[in-house]
């Protein structure tokens, strides 16, 4: 009975001991500052046994300590036949450490991943909810790879996420060769030998948050962390090397072999098509226009799918593909005419950073093609039924492409952004009437990506377009308008009408304040430049150019015109000027403004920040208008 009592309190115990390291009141008030996550412990151990066999174990604490850190509430896990998630605990404590919930494996929920054009897998997944804050979590989780194309970093720090302590450790055998490299910090691990083992552990301790600026980047690269690959790998039953770029190239090139051919009617059926065709550029053109009207996108992200296109002949059958059987099915076209072109695997989004080109590894999540001239070379973005022949924009250019030739993978730079490919013109006419309303007419060209966003907009509903109009455009809220292509033009011209019930902002006695324009040139007010760390990304560079013409009433006349304007930065210029035209009775202001990258390293935002601050306040600017049944001829500073 005593020995039962003793066992019964030491139990007790161990059990208060936990209670008290799961209270919110024992973290660190230094880590508290900023932080909307503090990760109290974070234990990943990797073992590798083999090229087609690694184990990941997991066991994370944290406590989420405001609104802000819902997201770290949601458990997921990708699983098909070649993932698969062992075992699962999941537990819940209030701010004092008492346990709220606890969840198992078989409590978890699942739902299928994939449009069902091939076995996708499936996400095993759990939503804890809370009233309050702050509440901690612990997740044990253990799951199984079938593969080593890829190998989880050490990413031991997340935006507005403090650390108390994390370790990583990865233990592989001594005949693979695994490669790592900090990115950000200095962190080096300790190796240690284990029997035929090698093992690599890194360890962090106390880390303060790292502020999450608007703007930065939507990924963890921008924080520090350790990548880590291995030279020999496994995916999915496909063995291969990565230790060069070349030999990974090499790898792949080997998923696509045989799966760029045609069925002979198909490629009679191209050969027709740019028969009369000058030159292969033209026949390109062709074939990609007919590309982009004919088939459509769909993803396919997971498993050997994630690598491995369809054949070109079932892409022509179904008239369907994701950016691999897309692009593998234009190079099959081309191939039919003679053309050479090569896939080419890239990281895509406008705010990711190339592949460190010193790092082979498969860092990679989309497919374009490439086709080589003797000057510059012709990039297609195959997934898109609006973007122009020869254009990608910032959604894949800036970066590193592993071109996937014959003789193995070659890294080369994609095109940097140009703001002269993303070009959105406004001309508007406005008919002032005698009771101050308005009637607008604009004429609205666009290029690159306003061409993608307003062919988007002009199949959307009215109100969601009215919405683009006032929100995205700045247009001033119209009583009626019509949005629509311009007839008998290209999709890169459109029309737009509007009915404003009045246009003046306000008056002052026989003075009225118009705005020189009936639409903003920005829209929105960059984030605080206060002690920047992180850099900036724009969508895309850009060209806005605007025109506004005010045709006054009959007894209007000009008063007072806002100065002339002109602003520049590195990256950026700003020009506008009005000025009356007596003859026509109308005020005309014309502005530019021009981003010429879209990118904003950290230490040259705030003179950007200041830029668009003053492009704001002058787009604030009035035209003062007057009353008076004869001409003014008083000289005002125009």
């Amino acid at each position: 009975m005593k020995h039962t009592l003793l066992s019964i309190a030491f139990c007790l115990f161990l059990l208060a001991g936990r209670s008290q390291s799961y209270s919110a009141a024992s973290i660190p008030e230094e880590l508290k500052k900023n932080a909307a996550v503090v990760t109290l412990l974070n234990n990943t151990d990797v073992e590798v046994e083999d090229v087609d066999k690694a184990v990941i174990k997991i066991h994370k604490v944290f406590t989420v300590m405001n609104e802000e850190g819902k997201d770290a509430l949601m458990f997921q896990q990708f699983c098909n036949k070649y993932i698969s998630l062992e075992d699962a605990e999941i537990k819940m404590f209030d701010k004092n450490g008492k346990q709220m919930a606890r969840y198992k494996k078989k409590e978890l929920l699942n739902t299928a991943v994939g449009e069902g054009l091939i076995e996708d897998g499936y996400m095993t997944y759990y939503r804890l909810s809370t009233a309050t804050y702050p509440v901690t979590v612990e997740f044990d989780y253990e799951v199984k790879r079938k593969s080593t194309l890829t190998i989880p970093g050490f990413y031991f720090i997340h935006p507005k996420e403090a650390v108390v302590e994390s370790n990583y450790s990865i233990k592989v055998p001594a005949d693979i060769n695994i490669r790592y490299k900090p990115k950000l910090t200095s962190l080096a691990p300790e190796v240690t030998a284990e029997s035929k083992y090698k093992v690599y552990k890194w360890a962090v301790k106390n880390l303060p948050a790292i502020e999450d600026e608007d703007g930065s980047a939507s990924d963890d690269s921008n924080f520090p962390h350790v990548e880590i690959a291995a030279d020999q790998f496994s995916y999915y039953g496909n063995r291969g090397d990565q230790s060069s770029w070349k030999s990974l190239g090499a790898w792949i090139n080997g998923l696509y072999d045989g799966l760029d051919e045609l069925p002979a009617d198909r490629q009679q059926f191209f050969r027709d098509l740019v028969k009369d065709a000058p030159n292969d550029v033209e026949k390109a053109k062709r074939i990609y226009n007919y590309l982009q009207q004919n088939f459509r996108y769909v993803s396919i992200q997971l498993g050997i799918g994630g690598l491995k296109p369809f054949s070109a002949s079932f892409t022509d059958q179904k008239k369907y593909g994701d950016c691999k059987a897309l692009s593998n099915y234009m190079k099959a076209a081309l191939k039919t005419v003679g053309i050479k072109s090569y896939v080419a695997i890239i990281n895509a989004e406008y705010d990711a950073e190339p592949v460190d080109p010193d790092f082979p590894s498969s860092q990679f999540d989309h497919v374009i093609l490439c086709m080589p001239q003797p000057k510059d070379s012709i990039w297609l973005e195959c997934t898109s039924n609006t973007t122009d022949f020869g254009t990608l924009g910032t959604f894949t250019e800036n970066r590193n492409a592993l071109l996937i030739t014959e003789e193995g993978g070659v890294l080369v730079p994609t095109p940097r952004s140009k703001s002269s490919e993303n070009i959105l013109s406004t001309r508007n006419t406005i008919e002032m009437a005698d009771d101050l309303s308005g009637l607008t007419e604009t004429a609205v060209t666009s290029k690159g990506e306003y061409r993608r966003i307003i062919t988007s907009v002009l199949k959307d509903k009215r109100d969601d377009q009215k919405e683009f109009l006032v929100e995205f455009m700045g247009y001033k809220e119209p009583d009626d308008f019509l949005f629509e292509n311009a007839p008998g033009s290209q999709d890169s011209e459109s029309k737009l009408k509007l009915v404003v019930r009045k246009l003046p902002e306000f008056s002052a006695g026989d003075k009225y304040f118009v705005n020189p324009r009936i639409n903003r040139i920005i829209s929105a007010t960059l984030p605080s430049a206060t002690d920047r760390k992180l850099d900036y990304y724009f969508r895309f560079p850009f060209e806005k150019k605007d025109t506004t013409v005010i045709k006054l009433p009959s007894d209007f006349r000009a008063d007072v015109l806002p100065k002339e304007k002109t602003l520049s930065t590195a990256y950026s210029t700003y020009q506008s000027k009005s000025w009356y035209n007596e003859k026509e009775n109308a005020i005309y202001t014309s502005t530019s403004l021009v981003l010429n990258r879209h990118k904003i390293p950290a230490r040259d935002y705030n003179s950007v920040k200041n830029f668009f601050d003053e492009v704001m306040k002058d787009d604030a600017q009035r035209v003062v208008i007057k009353k008076t049944g004869a001409v003014n001829t008083e000289k005002k500073p125009f």
